[in-house]
């Protein structure tokens, strides 16, 4: 039988990579035993990494325990450098202009995931699955006051699945959103919040969903019942995307021209979300295995078998969980005129200005609530994206013709 190439992808720009990798390969050799004996596995790794996010080194990443590297039969690191080298051979050999590669492989998190998945074509790879440094294989659910813990085979679970999809996206339980518990008054009610989550909203991010978030104290819990079924449902199309996220997701490399690039406009995030928008006629499955999310880094040492019997509520009690939200709600509206533009073309104007209209009211109170004048930024934010929506949406099509051409080029020269 065929050895199956397999590889793990990092975006990070964390020191706790290192240990969260070791938690993945771990978890991988214990659940790599269900697999037939003829069942063989390459398990190979890349990793961008990005040492100006936290201020680290290279060597966070790079100085792996020697009884990791032995499990990996290869590994590619991409750094700045690195990156910038790759794309000079691309110009060079292959006579791609700068604005093309920049579409692809620029700066941010789009960027940083098209180096890796174009590095795994080049690598000959038949599945890559990205994973995130700030998830662990675990699942938590709640049975009264008590957490219970359960852990999840994420390695195995895609591989079991992604031979049927051109995409498998696992699900996510803990602090997943950066939304904090709001004790609502007279001077900022529920209904002046709903009003501005669902302005900066999309079908991931909306007012039903984050109303029973904020009621479980920003915690998302793992459904006994998904858990329990364990059965692939395959993703539907909503406002013409099949909704997936950026990490427990596997893509299916063996046809590379079903791939598809990441991307996400200029100083915003999203890049899950555009990708979201371009699988109208790809299988989509999402596949019953959870990752613990620790959004706010305060439950590192589950990974050193430290399992809380409850997790606290997210409170807007300190100005790092306010910055983090305020953070999240830039990010939001920076991406949202695109995503707009793109799956309502028609309807632009009006949803923006309704946007526009609702985010005047109600930022002020939101600003007051907070005591943070930087919730009044957000209408700025919102004004110059919409107005460079329609370059921002050139440069996402310019991406996307772009990674054809590099998928020739990798496929017919092999680079």
């Amino acid at each position: 039988m065929k050895t199956v190439q397999l590889g793990i992808g990092f975006a990070t720009g964390r020191r706790s990579f290192r240990k969260v990798l070791s938690a993945y390969i771990r978890n991988w050799l214990e659940a790599k035993k269900k697999l037939p004996d003829d069942y063989k596995v390459s398990l190979n790794l890349f990793v961008a990494y990005d040492t100006d996010y936290l201020k680290t080194q290279s060597t966070d990443y790079t100085n792996l325990s020697q009884d990791i590297v032995d499990l990996f039969d290869h590994i590619v690191f991409i750094g700045a450098k690195i990156a910038l080298k790759n794309i000079e051979r691309l110009e060079r050999h292959d006579q791609f202009q700068k604005a093309e590669l920049r579409s692809v492989f620029g700066s941010g998190y789009a960027g940083k995931r098209n180096a890796i998945l174009f590095a795994a074509l080049e690598n000959n790879m038949d599945y890559l699955l990205f994973l995130d440094d700030d998830e662990y294989p675990l699942a938590v659910t709640k049975s009264q006051d008590v957490c219970l813990w359960s852990g999840q085979h994420i390695i195995l679970s895609h591989l079991q699945d992604i031979p049927n999809a051109d995409y498998t996206n696992g699900l996510h339980c803990g602090y997943v959103s950066p939304i904090p518990q709001i004790p609502f008054c007279e001077d900022f009610t529920e209904d002046d919040f709903r009003l501005f989550i669902e302005a900066i909203s999309n079908d991931i991010i909306n007012w039903d969903n984050m109303r029973r978030l904020m009621r479980s104290g920003g915690v998302t819990y793992a459904s006994t019942e998904v858990l329990m079924k364990r059965q692939p449902q395959e993703v539907r199309e909503t406002k013409c995307c099949k909704f997936i996220s950026g990490a427990n997701l596997c893509i299916n490399l063996t046809k590379p021209e079903r791939t598809f690039p990441f991307f996400n406009p200029p100083g915003a995030r999203g890049e899950d979300t555009f990708l979201s928008t371009m699988l109208h006629d790809r299988i989509v499955l999402e596949i019953p295995v959870y990752a613990f999310h620790d959004g706010f880094s305060s439950y590192k040492n589950i990974l050193s078998g430290v399992l809380p019997i409850e997790l606290a509520p997210i409170k807007a009690d300190s100005q790092a969980i306010i910055t983090r939200f305020l953070s999240a709600c830039i990010g939001w509206v920076r991406y949202k005129p695109l995503l707009v533009y793109i799956t309502n073309p028609q309807g632009f104007t009006e949803e923006i200005d309704s946007m526009r209209k609702t985010l005047s009211e109600v930022l002020p109170k939101l600003a007051n609530y907070f005591q943070n004048d930087g919730f009044l930024k957000v209408l700025s934010e919102l004004e110059e994206y919409q107005a460079n929506a329609p370059k921002h949406a050139a440069q996402f099509r310019l991406a996307q013709t772009t990674w054809q051409k590099l998928i020739q080029t990798a496929i017919l020269r092999q680079i």
